[in-house]
């Protein structure tokens, strides 16, 4: 028996949401290098292509697909063009979320509370299902869900997005008991603060900047493809034992 950890993706097929920028297309390319047909997803397709065309040119194998999460009929779009095409699915990263809104959580829309929840709890969930059956009819897969440290520690000002993410650490632990038996494994990881256009109300404005810092051991925002090496991890036969887990990727934050 090898004791070399199997990250080999070859023949594979991924999707991979949110991936037109930042963490989501550094574990797009990242699987692919690793063998793993990526479909990399987003709502702009053109956007997208710009990564396909970066992991092509590296000699991997991918294609764009639009798809809003938000949005169930471009869920049901998405497995219906990769169930037809590919006739299989082994990988889904949940990636793509929204956080619209940066207050007191008092003042909360009821219509910004609706897209975050539609997004990043709805979205996720309906991802998940869709991905977890055709998995589960190909002998089985795994789900890696991008949640965050705000999941586990509200961020301030970050109420309802903090919120749906400790949510998608609760969803991953469901889907990780319920899909078990069928081969499907289900694992999140939890991004500390990243340099992401996602983050940049963060990471740009200095004194937000200076205070996050103070709570990172390592005393520095993380790349987004610091992340990538954590979801080839949990999308590979290298953590073949594993489901159910919440891997923390944030520099010593949530140790604090």
């Amino acid at each position: 028996m090898s004791t070399t950890p199997n990250f080999d993706l070859k023949g594979k097929i991924a999707i991979v949401t949110g991936a037109s920028r930042g963490i989501g297309a550094e574990i797009a390319k990242l699987l692919a290098a690793h063998g793993a047909h990526a479909i990399v997803s987003s709502r702009r397709e053109a956007d997208c292509q710009l990564v396909v065309d970066e992991i092509v040119a590296a000699g991997g194998s991918a294609e764009a697909f639009a798809c809003h999460i938000g949005e169930l009929a471009q869920i049901e779009a998405l497995f219906a063009h990769v169930t037809q095409r590919h006739g299989r699915l082994d990988i889904l990263v949940n990636n793509a979320a929204t956080n619209p809104y940066f207050g007191s959580i008092l003042d909360t829309d009821p219509g910004i509370f609706q897209k975050t929840v539609d997004v990043n709890i709805r979205g996720y969930f309906y991802m998940s299902t869709h991905g977890a059956k055709l998995m589960a009819a190909n002998g089985g897969g795994a789900i890696v869900n991008v949640a965050s440290v705000n999941g586990v520690v509200p961020g301030f000002q970050q109420g309802i997005y903090s919120i749906t993410k400790a949510a998608v650490i609760s969803m991953t632990k469901a889907f990780a008991v319920e899909c078990a038996s069928a081969g499907v494994r289900c694992n999140a990881l939890l991004p500390g603060l990243t340099d992401t256009k996602f983050a940049s109300v963060l990471v740009n404005t200095p004194a937000i900047l200076k205070q996050a810092l103070a709570h990172v051991p390592m005393r520095r925002v993380a790349q987004p493809s610091e992340m990538a090496g954590a979801a080839l991890y949990l999308a590979s036969d290298a953590s073949s034992y594993t489901t159910g887990a919440v891997l923390n990727v944030d520099g010593g934050y949530l140790c604090v």
